[in-house]
């Protein structure tokens, strides 16, 4: 489509001129010959780009430039395109003017068209990239745009994070693969004052050392063949912001040593540089790595660790909150059948009785991908569960000792769920002989919410004999 100009001048030979000129080089004009008929031509026409006269009867361009800022703070339509003033009268004064009621940019009479047409097509560029940036920051916010669930569990670590987020304070996000860290980390960033700042993500692990160093800190020109001009690394350009690493426990360890001081100093030199240059970020960092075992492996620096470990937040696998998979099943279709299109799908009985039953050694990100998998590849409105594409030898549900299916195998969904979490717990207080502090460890809960899970589901003390125990399936093949 034609981008749209509109053209405000009370001069009709110079708007025939400009018009003829914009016709020519593909353009779409509509005219107005004072300032009150331009308010009403931009209410109308919604143009993407005004060249805007000065010295006008009835609205000069200067008091239309004010009407523009009142109303575009209201969203009025086609408010924010961009303003091009032009006028025989110029002087620095009134470009300075102008410039502060908004507009883009200042051109004297007579106009050159050849400059004209250039300015114009950088302007519509800008544009089109701010767009562009918009639509795809909007994009990336609503696919980050809520944490799913409502079990306890759940809403213990979104509190905790709410309350990490008004800090600059690090955090370390710690959980199995698939927990959902990423979608934390940019959730504590929108929940931050650094709200509006770039988020840059690093991933620790998909480079080699020297390939990270450089996405990290940048490098000066001649710092090494090939570069030929200075580049600013990730970390530079996220200046004012926050960045993630992702996978923190695989970083080598002599970039820990720098992390380390830019955490401490908030400085570094680039690669090859000898300036240091100062930045100011908040760092969340992620792992699915035992942090304090690798320190105890000295593959891990204890420094970096006690930096990063200001606020840690542990996130709980998909096991030990099976409330929330209902709801995850439920954004999840929603959200791939919407990108199908294919509005009406929904899963049967059994798919979601099979969801139910499987124990997600992938946690969410498997739940998510089962999803969209079946999503594609169902023929039927009514998913079937063979679709989900899910291996019992991967993620099985819960057995007896022999290995044959336990009884709860036909339960509905709901109860197959609630059988399902009270014979985790169970099965983890006897292992830990009744201690309900061991099997909170064991079950990556916390204490307290342990204590209300037995407390909700009717396992008191009196309840926790042998003869009421599950047999005794190892809890580490139970877990995934």
């Amino acid at each position: 489509m034609k981008p749209k100009i509109l053209i405000v001048d009370d001069d009709p030979d110079i708007v025939t001129i400009l018009r003829d000129r914009l016709d020519s080089l593909g353009y779409e004009t509509c005219t107005a010959s004072d300032g009150l008929q331009g308010l009403e031509r931009i209410e109308r026409d919604q143009p993407d780009l005004i060249l805007l006269d000065l010295e006008m009867p009835r609205l000069s361009g200067l008091e239309l430039l004010k009407r523009l800022s009142q109303i575009r703070q209201q969203g009025h339509d086609g408010a924010d395109a961009p303003v091009i003033v032009m006028t025989a009268y110029g002087t620095i004064t009134k470009a300075v003017e102008a410039m502060k009621e908004g507009a883009y940019n200042f051109l004297a009479k007579p106009i050159k068209m050849d400059h004209l047409s250039i300015v114009l097509r950088k302007v519509l560029e800008r544009e089109s990239l701010t767009r562009q940036v918009a639509c795809l920051r909007t994009e990336v916010d609503s696919r980050y745009a809520s944490i799913v669930g409502a079990s306890g569990a759940t809403k213990e670590v979104m509190e905790l994070a709410r309350r990490a987020a008004n800090s600059d304070a690090s955090v370390l996000l710690l959980g199995e693969s698939g927990t959902g860290k990423e979608l934390f980390a940019r959730s504590i960033r929108q929940w931050s004052p650094r709200r509006a700042t770039p988020f840059v993500v690093i991933n620790c692990v998909a480079l080699t050392e020297t390939l990270l160093e450089n996405e990290l800190l940048g490098h000066e020109r001649g710092a090494f063949t090939g570069a030929d001009r200075r580049q600013k690394g990730k970390i530079e350009m996220a200046d004012g912001g926050t960045v993630f690493l992702d996978e923190i426990g695989d970083m080598p360890l002599p970039l820990q040593a720098k992390l380390l001081r830019i955490l401490q100093d908030h400085e570094f030199h680039r690669v090859g540089g000898a300036r240091l240059v100062r930045v100011n970020i908040r760092v969340i960092a992620a792992t699915n790595k035992d942090l304090k075992q690798a320190v105890r492996a000295s593959t891990f620096r204890e420094d970096l660790y006690f930096r990063l470990n200001v606020i840690t937040l542990t996130l709980p696998p998909l096991r030990n909150r099976p409330e929330d998979i209902p709801l995850l099943v439920d954004f999840f279709l929603a959200r791939h059948a919407r990108e199908a299109k294919r509005p009406h799908l929904r899963l049967s009985a059994d798919a979601l009785d099979a969801i139910a039953r499987y124990a997600w050694p992938g946690n969410i990100r498997e739940l998510d991908n089962a999803v969209a998998r079946a999503v594609v590849l169902s023929q039927q409105e009514v998913i079937p569960p063979h679709d989900l594409g899910l291996s019992l030898s991967d993620g099985s549900p819960a057995s007896d000792g022999a290995g044959r299916p336990s009884d709860d195998d036909n339960l509905p969904y709901h109860k197959s769920m609630e059988q399902h979490s009270r014979d985790l717990i169970l099965r983890a207080l006897r292992q830990t002989n009744g201690s309900q502090t061991k099997a909170a460890e064991r079950l990556q809960l916390q204490r307290t919410y342990l204590a209300r899970l037995i407390k909700q589901k009717g396992l008191s003390a009196p309840k926790l004999s042998a003869s009421s125990l599950p047999p005794p399936a190892p809890l580490p093949d139970l877990l995934g």
